[in-house]
């Protein structure tokens, strides 16, 4: 009978707020769920619609709260900069270059005239001071280090590089330098000094401004020396240069981030590609390893098939400019070899060469899909194979590529001079007709009919007659301007239909128009050129990178205010040099230095966007996206063969440094001489 008061007795002993060894919550936990269950329907959701409430203003309240512990951060950074300043390091207010000791070892390496500036906003400046909370180990803003893209392969050997130039320096010195020698662009890439992207606001030699001046009391303005943009080429070739040697020597290509290289001929292409690059540098010690490559390891007796348009113009082509340039007939001697073992090509029923020939095996073939080859490549062989016939008095070579261009000359299917793109290698005649472009497939046609009117002196006029014809038919059917900005674009013809869309290998024709104009031909190819040469600057400039697209399509309607737009397909960029050749041709003839500027812009976004600092550049995947342009690991021989060398022929001073009456330039950017009139 005392047994329920005992229970009762028992429980409330066990409950008692001081006891810690049993809470009895299995019980607690059933009695809360007979509780919910005993609810009603309306007071269930009653409940429900509590606690959803208050999710939602929780997390709508979140991003007050964290700018509340951002500022927090934001002021323990601000300690950080005060007990720097307390210790003499101070912040250098912008506008202003420090005073650096007279001698410091460790850091002359660096050229002066190519360091980016080491300003630092004072401390009520600072714009984005987040970004520095990371330790030292890991540089770049948060979004880039999760990323795990551009920044990680960029960052890493950045520090290497960082460290070295540190290594002898005082401890002041040193903390110039952290500020000066590496700068984090937080829109995807890290710049390394030797290419500072601030260098522009002193090409001009502009004086710095004081911001603050008590706080900058002690320093005095200096005048910044303008910058030495050839020596700025220089510079960039020297660090693809060191990419390639450390990771591709002799190989075709360098793959800069995987550090590794790929092959296509197996022939050393971005090595002859640039012997005369560098000999235009003055890179000579550069040249005189390459050379002894080319002497000992260069051989063409490989079982290996080779494309023989891109083999004429970067092998021979590379090779018979070298030895013009420099006098050694080693040179000579392998362009011989490469010349005569291309030969089977033109062995065809139509005499239009195959595209691919077995240089080892001394056989030639179509590619395996089809039996045409492209337009472009069989007509845009003939100055590298008249140029060694000259040479080596040996007429087969070029009498096989006249051949062709007379061939071409005759055929039907043209419209007002344009050219299809295909061109049967059994039957002689252009395929696919009623496809009319100045893009891939048809470009270096045109190119090569005002080339090598030049390169004969002048008097073959069925080349120049050709020429004239096709820009021509290029103002009757390809030419058009957008609607916005009025800017004039070569679009391509399709069975009568114009598409508003244009190659970035397109724009050289402004500097080809730029050429004839020079030589004599009508006026207005120079008014064009100026033109021409504005929208492919637009290209680069509309672009969140500063890069152009591969391809561009362009608005012809007036209720839109964008003038350029760019498919996803199309984003990539490959470092192509259409643009800066023809920015070299119109500085050269009219001594704008607008050019010159855009040539600059570009270089810039190069090493924004492109350079590995471990050596070399890469093409980029998406020029519209300054977070993650996608680096595609690979350096394409024509950026040493090609943009670097036009680019510092923009900037040389030198006008005698390759005359434009002297030489002629193939496609592949490699000088050869206008022949005498004897020739």
């Amino acid at each position: 009978m005392y047994s329920p008061q005992r229970k009762d007795f028992v429980s409330l002993t066990l409950g008692d707020q001081h006891s810690r060894s049993y809470t009895n919550g299995k019980h607690r936990r059933q009695s809360c769920w007979r509780k919910w269950k005993q609810l009603s329907r309306l007071q269930h959701s009653l409940i429900l619609f509590l606690l959803a409430f208050l999710f939602i203003c929780g997390i709508l309240s979140y991003p007050s709260l964290t700018e509340q512990w951002r500022g927090l951060s934001d002021r323990s950074l601000k300690e950080d900069w005060v007990e720097l300043d307390n210790r003499g390091l101070r912040p250098i207010p912008p506008g202003l270059v420090p005073k650096l000791p007279p001698v410091v070892p460790g850091v002359q390496d660096v050229p002066p005239e190519v360091m980016p500036e080491t300003q630092r906003p004072s401390i009520p400046l600072l714009p984005k001071p987040p970004a520095m909370r990371k330790p030292p180990s890991k540089r770049g803003p948060p979004a880039l280090q999760k990323r795990g893209n551009v920044s990680d392969w960029q960052v890493k050997d950045g520090e290497e590089a960082m460290v070295k130039r540190e290594e002898d320096g005082g401890k002041e010195a040193k903390t110039v330098i952290r500020f000066g020698l590496i700068t984090i662009n937080w829109r995807g890439t890290m710049i390394e000094a030797e290419q500072g992207t601030e260098l522009q606001s002193t090409a001009h030699g502009k004086e710095g401004t004081v911001a603050n001046a008590e706080e900058a009391a002690d320093l005095k303005p200096v005048t910044v020396k303008a910058v030495d943009r050839a020596e700025a080429v220089r510079e960039a070739f020297r660090h693809a240069w060191k990419g390639y040697k450390a990771f591709a020597w002799g190989h075709d290509e360098l793959k800069p981030i995987s550090k590794t290289h790929g092959e296509w001929f197996g022939l050393g292409l971005t090595l002859i590609d640039a012997l005369d690059t560098m000999w235009i540098l003055g890179l000579k010690d550069e040249f005189v390893e390459a050379r002894k490559w080319v002497e000992t390891e260069l051989s063409f007796s490989k079982n290996v098939d080779v494309n023989l348009f891109e083999s004429t113009i970067r092998i021979l082509g590379g090779l018979l400019s070298t030895y013009h340039l420099t006098g050694d007939t080693l040179f000579l001697d392998k362009a011989k070899d490469i010349g005569f073992r291309l030969m089977p090509a033109f062995k065809t029923p139509s005499k239009i060469p195959y595209s691919d020939v077995n240089i080892g095996k001394g056989t030639a073939h179509p590619p395996r899909w089809t039996t045409d080859s492209t337009v472009a490549e069989v007509t845009s062989i003939q100055l590298e194979f008249r140029e060694l016939s000259r040479l080596t008095q040996d007429p087969q070579y070029q009498n096989a590529v006249e051949e062709v261009t007379k061939q071409v000359h005759r055929l039907e299917g043209k419209r007002d001079g344009l050219v299809p793109m295909f061109i049967n290698t059994n039957s002689g005649k252009f395929t696919r007709r009623g496809a009319f472009t100045l893009g891939a497939r048809a470009d270096s046609y045109y190119e090569y009919l005002l080339k090598q009117w030049l390169q004969g002196g002048k008097k073959e006029t069925e080349l120049l007659e050709d020429y004239l014809q096709a820009i021509e038919g290029v103002k009757k059917n390809l030419l058009r301007q957008t609607s916005p900005g009025k800017l004039t674009f070569v679009g391509e013809l399709s069975n009568g239909r114009l598409n508003p869309k244009m190659d970035h290998l397109v724009c050289f024709l402004p500097g080809t128009l730029a050429l004839g104009a020079h030589n004599g031909l009508p006026a207005d190819h120079m008014d064009l050129a100026v033109q021409l040469v504005e929208t492919c600057h637009q290209m680069y400039a509309q672009m969140e990178t500063g890069l152009s697209p591969e391809i561009a399509h362009f608005n012809l309607q007036s209720n839109n205010g964008r003038d350029i737009d760019v498919k996803p397909a199309d984003r990539h960029n490959l470092l192509r040099p259409e643009t800066v050749e023809s920015l070299f041709y119109m500085y050269r003839f009219t001594k704008d230095s607008k050019y010159r500027d855009w040539g600059w812009d570009i270089l810039q976004s190069f090493n924004k966007y492109t350079r590995v600092p471990s050596g070399g550049y890469t093409s980029i995947g998406n020029v519209r996206d300054t977070l993650n342009p996608a680096p595609r690991d690979k350096m394409e021989s024509f950026f040493l063969g090609e943009t670097l060398k036009y680019l510092f022929l923009l900037f040389s001073d030198d006008n005698e440094l390759i005359s434009l009456d002297k030489y002629v330039f193939n496609t592949e950017a490699h000088p050869l001489p206008i022949w005498p009139s004897t020739s």
